[in-house]
This record gives structure tokens, C-alpha cells and sequence, in this order.
């Protein structure tokens, strides 16, 4: 019996951050679920790669970033950029892809340029609610813009009808705890508090909430748990502050099971990039957001913004954020539990649990159809399930 031939080859061009990796690392997953190959396009940064993207076979091109860069080394990067598409040009043209999928960042933009000037179909996904530099120079370029956000901005006019709004993919770890029941709270028992500052943890955070837990009536004080993300420094400092005050918290500069302590959470406390959110709203937590005010284009304040006003959490700009407003907001939200529980529904509401596998839906219908839309029905019947 004759066997099936192979499915098309898919490249994936990523590298740079884990907000542009994290997409990467859950389309290939599900493509190769599919039968699909893949290939993996990234810079010298991206020879670290774990997961289902480590396993792929990569190619490295040369990638410089321009933004925010002097005029000597603007031209370097441009040089670095024109060698960079070059290589990636004559890789695609051995390569033979049926799509080029970039995730943002400057190391995709070689990839995605020689694509367009191949005459490749291609398709970039934007994590957050304003569309990267890199994306930008993209966006005319492309058949198709997946974005995690309904709303997005700095996208061009003659761009904007091609967008698909797919969400953003999580680790199966999220998923699996998204139908984790928002813990109830009751009259005296326990309050759980989860507190994430990214990957290195927030100075910020293990200065204000410490200062706002010494604020509260002693008789909530000491009902509340903390699980906090610190840096190693700020650890000994935030620790004696809990233990006098009589608080129990667990500190740790990283924590493997992070999808579990969001899920036992009644409120997190953390920053507003693309990963943090995809994971609160596809478990349904209400979250305080204090985005990081030294981020690009102030993304994260947009993605802020959009869970906000959904109402599934509260956006505290980093320079309001002190011990008194996060007392006095503390004190609100825990003496009406109802309002808690009402953002942790709307939070759940505007998550996107199958991200990635409307990623690929948009993969495999640029290979069919070329504009990347796949079956309505079958979507809507993805979103009901």
C-alpha cells in the first residue's frame, strides 16, 4: 500500500524574546501534530531553543536591530539586515516553502523579507495590542496578520483587511488548569495572592506590595498568602517584612508550576506582557496589571488596557503604583469578594484557549486558499467546544 505523501514544508521565522518564541514553540507543536514539516529560521540568538522548536531543523541568517541605536551602528544593523535577507533569500529558494511564518522581532525580518521578495506566501503573528517595529515594516508585505488582540494598533491602512485574530498560544500547562474552578473565598479563610515580575522578577514589586501588606487591618493581613517572584537581592528584604508583619509568603526567583499558583490564585499581581496576559485570561484570573513603562511603543499598557475593559482586572501605571494606592485597592477588592469573582469570569471570557490551533487553522488555509481565513463553521465551532 502506497504511503501518503508528505504534508508542505512550513518555515517559522523566530528568535529574541520568549514573547516572540512562546507562539513559535505552540504553532510548531500543533503543525507537527498535523503532519506537517517545519523548518526553523532564527539569528545567533536563537541556538538555545528548547521544546518542540529545539528539535526542528534550524537555520541561522544575520539579523541587526535599528531601533533605539546610534547612526554608526544603525548602519551596521542595515548591513547586518541586507546580508541577512540575502542568505535567507537562497535558503527559501532551496527550501521550497508552501508558508513563512514570522513572530516578530528583528531576527524574523530577513526571513519574512526575502519571502515577500521570493514571492512566498507569508503570514506574521503579533503578541500584543500595538504592532512591534519589526511587524511594522512587515505588515504590507504579508497575505496574512494574526493577532492576539481584537483591537490593535500602529497597523497600516492598507493592511488592516487582512488581519485574523487568532489569540495568543500558551503552554499546554496553561490549558490544562484553564477548567480550574476561581477558588471561592469565604468570610475568614485564606486569600491567596500570586506576584510575577517576568523573568527576572520586578524590583518594584518586592518594594510596594510588602509596604501595602504593612498598611492593611491586621485581621485581613493575616488571612492573606503570598506567592511571589523576586529577584535574588530583593528576597532577604521582602522576606523580613512578611515574617514581621506576620504574613506567610514563599519567595523564589523562579517558579516551575507557575500555571498551578495563577490557577489557586484569587488575585496576581504582575506585569502586562503578551505571555502574562494569554495566561491569566485562558485561566480566568483576575489580575492588578502595572505595565513595564520602559516597553517598546508602551505595549504594555495597551495589553493592560484590554483586559481592563473587559473588566477581567485593573491597570495601575508603574509611577501610581505605590504602597498606599495598593492598600487602599487590596482592601476593596477583598472586602467584596463578588468583584473578584465576577473579573475572574469576565478575565476567562476573553481568553483564547485553542490559540494555536487557530494559529494553524490560518497556516493551512494560506496554503489553500491564500488569505489564511479558514472555515468559519469550524471555528466558531472550536470557540463553543
Amino acid at each position: 500500500m502506497a504511503s501518503s505523501p508528505a504534508k508542505p514544508l512550513v518555515v517559522l521565522a523566530a528568535g529574541g524574546t520568549g514573547g516572540h518564541v512562546f507562539p513559535a514553540e505552540a504553532l510548531a507543536a500543533e503543525l507537527s501534530s498535523r503532519g506537517y514539516q517545519l523548518a526553523l529560521v532564527t539569528d545567533r540568538r536563537g541556538g538555545d531553543l528548547s521544546g518542540r522548536l529545539g528539535e526542528l531543523e534550524t537555520h541561522r541568517v544575520r539579523a541587526g536591530g535599528i531601533a533605539g541605536k546610534g547612526v554608526f551602528a544603525r548602519i551596521l544593523s542595515a548591513i547586518e539586515l541586507m546580508v541577512g535577507t540575502v542568505q535567507a533569500w537562497f535558503l527559501l529558494r532551496r527550501l521550497k516553502p508552501a508558508v513563512v511564518v514570522g513572530f516578530g522581532g528583528y531576527a524574523s525580518v530577513p526571513t519574512m523579507l526575502a519571502a515577500a521578495y521570493s514571492g512566498t506566501k507569508a503570514a506574521i503573528h503579533e503578541q500584543n495590542a500595538v504592532l512591534g517595529r519589526a511587524n511594522r515594516m512587515l505588515a504590507s508585505r504579508v497575505e496574512t496578520i494574526a493577532t492576539s488582540f481584537e483591537k490593535v494598533s500602529e497597523i497600516p491602512e492598507n493592511a488592516k483587511s487582512n488581519i485574523i485574530v487568532t489569540g495568543m498560544p500558551v503552554r499546554l500547562a496553561v490549558t490544562i488548569v484553564r477548567d480550574r474552578a476561581y477558588p471561592s473565598i469565604s468570610r475568614e479563610g485564606d486569600i491567596n495572592l500570586a506576584v510575577f515580575g517576568g523573568s527576572q522578577g520586578a524590583h518594584i514589586f518586592s518594594v510596594v506590595v510588602p509596604d501595602a501588606m504593612k498598611r492593611l487591618d491586621e485581621s485581613l493581613r493575616r488571612r492573606i498568602k503570598i506567592t511571589q517572584q523576586s529577584r535574588q537581592e530583593d528576597i532577604d528584604l521582602a522576606n523580613s517584612v512578611y515574617r514581621t508583619i506576620g504574613i506567610e509568603a514563599e519567595l523564589s526567583t523562579f517558579f516551575n508550576d507557575v500555571p498551578d499558583r495563577i490557577a489557586d490564585a484569587h488575585l496576581v499581581i504582575c506585569r502586562s506582557g503578551a505571555s502574562s496576559i494569554a495566561e491569566l485570561t485562558t485561566i480566568g484570573r483576575p489580575a492588578i496589571l502595572v505595565p513595564y513603562r520602559h516597553a517598546v511603543d508602551d505595549h504594555q499598557s495597551r495589553n493592560a488596557h484590554a483586559v481592563d475593559e473587559v473588566g477581567g482586572g485593573w491597570l495601575i501605571p508603574e509611577k501610581a503604583f505605590t504602597g498606599v494606592v495598593l492598600a487602599e485597592r487590596l482592601a476593596a477588592l477583598f472586602a467584596i469578594p463578588r468583584i473578584l469573582e465576577n473579573a475572574a469570569t469576565a478575565a476567562k471570557s476573553a481568553g483564547v484557549p485553542d490559540a494555536a490551533a487557530r494559529l494553524a487553522d490560518m497556516v493551512v488555509g494560506l496554503m489553500s486558499n491564500g488569505n489564511g481565513k479558514s472555515d468559519p463553521d469550524t471555528t466558531n465551532q472550536r470557540a463553543a467546544a
